[in-house]
């Protein structure tokens, strides 16, 4: 009887260890890592990769605060004629003037095409209705004109359908703040497209041109085949506001709005600007491991972890920057809607 006693003790000691030994192994592997805590902890979610030749974009799907009024962009603002661009005949200043009863955002990177020499805008920032002239900090991508291109008018600017495309570049404008380095970032950006497309992308009409190189024939044929497979993926999803994108297989850069609405009026442009970069930096006969959401996701919360420096770029917008040995952070924000954040520009250095 005692010895059956012991059995029946036995047996259940080992289906009690058997479920213990299962309960602690389940809880081990519930327990998050480093990389997934990150991921989980991140007010993001990300999707994808999509990916065309050696370009992968994640999508990056977010809670967002559409701002009362919304924003018109500089490129729709341009093309309605509600904002004026003016030439000053300084190199890295020109002025607007926001003619509408709307805010016009006015994103770094901004190419404005014509006045005396092509340029890129410096910062983000918010022009308010009726705002008046106001400066605007620029960068020159055309070193070689200093006078009225063509037809083209050169007291002001006709268009903004372009954004500056190179890491190297936009890397020396926002952190260099340097006008030599833009130019010689503008002339390795024209070399490299030149290699790769097959022939010169220098426009005769201004061989110092960056934006007659995006408009380059051989440019945009090359540039079509990865617009055309990926402009569509932010299509049917309205909590998407912003992507991370990769170039032979190493995270580049990440823009990120507080606005599905923003994002979406944005994402051709910004979309054009990957598939040039892409263009440029093509390894033909090259293969490279693809890019991880874990990878993504550590790039992004990493670039925020630095300490912050905070600049007034004008009465109604702050910049907050963020900089390590890895990355660079931009944040831009608005003073009208409580210091809330705009845009989120991150770049891996």
């Amino acid at each position: 009887m005692r010895q059956k006693s012991l059995l029946v003790i036995a047996a259940i000691c080992s289906v009690v260890a058997v479920s213990l030994g299962a309960f602690i192994k389940a809880q081990v592997q519930a327990t998050p890592g480093p990389q997934d805590q990150r991921a989980q902890n991140s007010p993001y979610r990300l999707s994808g990769p999509y990916s065309h030749k050696n370009l992968s974009i994640f999508l990056v799907h977010g809670n967002q605060s559409e701002p009362a009024k919304p924003f018109l962009t500089l490129q729709e603002a341009l093309a309605q004629k509600k904002v004026v661009v003016y030439e000053t005949k300084s190199v890295n200043e020109l002025a607007i003037e926001n003619l509408s009863d709307m805010d016009v955002y006015v994103q770094s990177g901004d190419i404005v095409k014509g006045g005396d020499q092509d340029r890129m805008i410096s910062v983000d920032f918010i022009v308010p209705p009726k705002s008046g002239r106001m400066p605007i900090a620029a960068f020159c991508v055309e070193s070689g004109r200093w006078t009225r291109r063509g037809s083209e008018a050169s007291a002001n600017f006709s268009s903004s359908e372009n954004v500056v495309a190179a890491k190297d570049l936009k890397l020396a404008a926002k952190r260099a703040n340097s006008q030599e380095a833009v130019w010689a970032n503008v002339t390795v950006a024209q070399d490299k497209l030149s290699n790769n497309v097959g022939g010169s992308v220098n426009a005769g009409a201004s061989r110092s041109s960056l934006q007659l190189s995006m408009e380059n024939n051989k440019v945009k044929e090359s540039t079509t085949a990865y617009t055309k497979a990926l402009a569509d993926i932010v299509k049917n999803r309205p909590d998407v506001i912003g992507y991370v994108f990769a170039i032979n297989g190493q995270v580049n850069s990440a823009d990120i709005y507080s606005s599905n609405s923003l994002f979406t009026k944005l994402w051709p442009k910004l979309l054009n600007a990957s598939a040039i970069e892409a263009v440029a930096e093509l390894q033909k006969d090259s293969t490279n491991e693809p890019i991880t959401a874990e990878v993504v996701s550590g790039f992004l919360a990493d670039a925020e972890k630095a300490d912050a420096s905070q600049k007034e770029v004008t009465k109604r917008v702050d910049l907050v920057t963020r900089e390590d040995e890895k990355s660079i952070f931009f944040e831009t924000r608005d003073r009208h809607q409580k210091d809330a954040w705009i845009h989120r520009n991150y770049i891996k250095k």
